[in-house]
């Protein structure tokens, strides 16, 4: 399957408050989207592997993605090394992605800029012939490199390159990240309290879309960093 689009993300739910709306934007346009999340987030305080598991596949659902695979790296511990590179290559390869979004350059949870410059390396190498890898059936897979690599905004604000207007799609975003119910506020809840599962939090989200927003004169925006200039054809393509 080829993906126009694919996200990796270090842990279920970093794609649906980083980027979902973007996402939904393009499936809306036609276009084929995947999620590739690096761990199972198993060191999160509340839920399981197991039931994150269920919710990144709840969440893909409302999202509409083609696919949600999980690498299975080591939450917290995973490292930006060959063999993690060679198992992001071969998603990479499988998909065939023109673009690929990551998480944050940097951010508060570690894991975020580390899957980043996971993902930014594993790219580039991903289209040298020279790297060998195969599929699942034991096939030979050829070099692949996308086109671009965007990282979406997490916790810790960063400058935006880019504004993407997701004011159309911000209730089916929100009821993306509403799929983690073991994640966020729940008052029938009793399991620790943590930064995000407060109820202070989803406003918090809604606050940065709103800001993002107003930057590009809409109600609601995801930003996105770029690693290479942004080259246009037309410059209405920029209104």
């Amino acid at each position: 399957m080829k993906l126009d689009i694919l996200a990796f993300a270090s842990h279920p739910d970093d794609v649906e408050l980083g980027c979902a709306g973007t996402l939904i934007a393009h499936i809306a346009a036609g276009k084929k989207v995947g999620i590739v999340d690096l761990t199972h987030g198993e060191l999160g305080t509340r839920g399981t592997a197991e039931i994150r598991l269920q919710e990144a596949a709840d969440a893909a659902n409302v999202m509409g993605v083609e696919v949600r695979d999980n690498l299975g790296f080591a939450d917290g511990f995973f490292q930006n090394d060959r063999q993690h590179q060679l198992q992001v290559i071969q998603k990479i390869r499988q998909y065939r992605p023109e673009i690929v979004i990551a998480n944050a350059i940097h951010d508060r949870h570690p894991d975020h800029g580390r899957g980043a410059a996971l993902l930014s390396e594993s790219c580039f190498k991903a289209g040298l012939k020279m790297i060998s890898t195969t599929d699942e059936e034991g096939e030979a897979q050829e070099a692949w490199r996308p086109k671009v690599v965007y990282h979406f905004i997490q916790d810790r604000f960063i400058t935006p390159d880019i504004v993407v207007d997701v004011t159309p799609y911000w209730e089916k975003k929100m009821e993306s990240i509403r799929a983690y119910k073991s994640q966020f506020h729940n008052p029938n809840d009793d399991s620790p309290n943590t930064y995000i599962s407060s109820p202070e939090f989803l406003g918090f989200v809604e606050a940065r879309a709103k800001e993002l927003g107003h930057t590009i004169g809409v109600t609601y925006g995801e930003g996105f960093t770029k690693e290479r200039y942004i080259g246009v054809r037309n410059l209405f393509d920029l209104i």
